[in-house]
């Protein structure tokens, strides 16, 4: 029989119309667990729009796509499930077409479970013409039931196909409590702002006295917020060393930020053993000077491409003296000084460093920072992985079991880490439904999440697609959250200026889409004040 929890629901009451077995939801699911279960728990949202979500009427609603073969199967507890076999091809699974309504959100999940090893299982929807949109991952196991979640965005009104995938055919899945529920833009907004009122903002009770601890009567207090707690902030480069228009524009409006690359390898040793740190010395002195907090990115880039040219041909036994020096350089010239570093940049796309120093490069060098820089948050800093459904590699599952390996190598548990989001959404609607189950299953590590480079590409609907995706990181139940707008937000890529005089130019870009950025931060942080005299 299927697990009943008692899951917390969150946000506003919502009354919401099901099909199959028909019940009332209330609120959106943020539960992800990561634990492998002898039996599942029952569908969310009780199936929502799915037809038969628990198969407790056989395979009702459901037909095996293509080639699969479909068995109904019974555990010793009573649970009923099927198994989907003997599949030539990933895409041959079990299948229920269902109807997408445009501009709704609809958010996924089912329990999965494979005959042997451990395989990545996707949920894919099948459009009317053939297009394929992934939803969701999970590495399933064999013995245990894991939970997939995801979710699309429907950008058109037609109906689809929701099927399963494993590029291993010979495995067999195991298929269970399968739900698509459904939300309203305004119902989606409902749960962030019901998030924003639970965990953004606090209520506050004050004891107004005289000096001798006498109740002051008809006392006036007036409040005024100085500075925001969440930390928001933006990349900056070399240029705001030259512009003093840029310098006041960014110091009047972020406490936080990230260098471009000034911190990069190839910019502070361009020719090996010559090192530069002449930019990034004197960008840190400004942000001192002005109140801002840096973040370090970064220590190494697993990239190929962004290796110095130096280092590319080096042997192993030469990197791993090289990359040895570079780390102790950095940061032991840095320590103490900043809020974070990003230790690897892209681990999960690229392989520079595992590939010549070995599999557990990462793990080493967390675990060298870490000593040198006892006191500051240790990051993987990773793109896709909330912003591209279809991207494997960067999936909210890998990252976790990535960063997790990381943390278990010997030696490493007590580094302090957390998980870096960059966060390059393209143009068109975000999928906030995706985005939003990312961050269910990467806070189920409890740690930090930080959005460190946010940016929306160019479209008519840049700045409300922009102000959708800062809230709905805002917005989210963790606490622990930061988040920097990568400079092309503002509608121009600072990482392209050189000598350009943008002086007044750069107060005008983007302001639009940068005044509704900081007034979400803004309004969302306001303290709701309670005030009293006592008696």
């Amino acid at each position: 029989m299927k697990i009943f929890t008692d899951t917390r629901f969150f946000c506003l009451s919502l009354i919401l119309l099901f099909s199959g077995n028909s019940i009332n939801a209330f609120s959106y699911d943020y539960s992800a667990t990561t634990k492998c279960l002898v039996e599942p728990h029952r569908a969310q949202y009780g199936g929502g729009i799915i037809v038969n979500p628990d198969f407790n009427y056989s395979l009702e609603g459901w037909t095996a796509y293509r080639q699969g073969e479909v068995e109904e199967h019974v555990s010793k507890a009573g649970n009923r499930f099927v198994v989907v076999h003997n599949t030539t091809h990933p895409l041959h699974s079990l299948s229920q077409k269902v109807q997408l309504e445009k501009g709704k959100l609809y958010t996924f999940s089912a329990w999965v479970k494979i005959s042997e090893g451990r395989e990545t299982v996707s949920v894919v929807f099948r459009t009317s013409d053939g297009e394929l949109v992934h939803g969701g991952k999970v590495i399933a196991e064999h013995g245990c039931w894991s939970l997939l979640k995801g979710g699309i965005v429907a950008n058109f009104s037609s109906p689809v196909e929701i099927g399963f995938q494993s590029q291993n055919t010979k495995v067999e899945i195991g298929i269970d409590s399968v739900s698509l529920q459904p939300f309203t833009k305004k119902q989606w907004r409902s749960h962030q702002e019901e998030s924003i009122d639970k965990v953004r903002k606090s209520k506050m009770r004050f004891q107004i006295t005289n000096a001798n601890k006498t109740a002051m009567q008809g006392a006036i207090v007036s409040i005024k917020q100085m500075k925001s707690d969440f930390p928001f902030g933006c990349c900056m480069n070399y240029n705001i060393l030259k512009y003093t228009d840029y310098q006041n524009w960014f110091a009047s409006r972020f406490k936080f930020t990230t260098f471009t690359n000034e911190m990069k390898w190839y910019s502070t040793e361009k020719i090996q053993g010559q090192e530069n740190y002449t930019l990034s010395d004197a960008m840190l002195k400004f942000a001192k000077q002005h109140g801002i907090s840096v973040r370090g990115h970064n220590i190494f880039w697993d990239d190929p491409k962004f290796q110095p040219d130096w280092v590319k041909p080096l042997s192993p036994e030469d990197l791993q003296k090289a990359a040895a020096k570079r780390i102790n350089s950095v940061v032991s010239r840095y320590r103490g000084q900043l809020i974070a570093w990003d230790v690897v940049n892209e681990n999960l796309h690229f392989n520079f460093y595992e590939d010549k120093l070995g599999e557990n490069a990462s793990a080493e060098f967390f675990s060298t920072a870490q000593k040198l820089d006892p006191n500051t948050i240790m990051f993987m800093n990773e793109y896709n992985t909330i912003e591209n459904s279809s991207d494997e590699r960067a999936s909210a599952v890998n990252y976790r079991k990535k960063i997790q390996e990381i943390l278990q190598y010997p030696g490493n548990d007590g580094i302090i880490a957390g998980i870096g989001l960059q966060g390059h959404f393209g143009s068109g609607q975000p999928n906030l439904a995706y985005m939003r189950s990312s961050l269910d299953i990467l806070g189920s590590t409890g740690l930090p999440i930080w959005l460190t480079e946010v940016n929306a590409e160019k479209d008519p609907n840049q700045a409300e697609y922009l102000e959708e995706i800062l809230r709905e990181g805002y917005s989210h139940l963790l606490k622990r959250k930061y988040m920097v707008l990568k400079p092309k937000v503002l509608g121009s890529n600072l990482d392209s200026v050189n000598s350009l005089p943008f002086k007044l130019n750069i107060l005008r870009i983007g302001s639009h889409l940068l005044k509704r950025s900081l007034a979400l931060v803004t309004r969302s942080l306001d303290i709701v004040l309670k005030i009293i005299s006592t008696n």
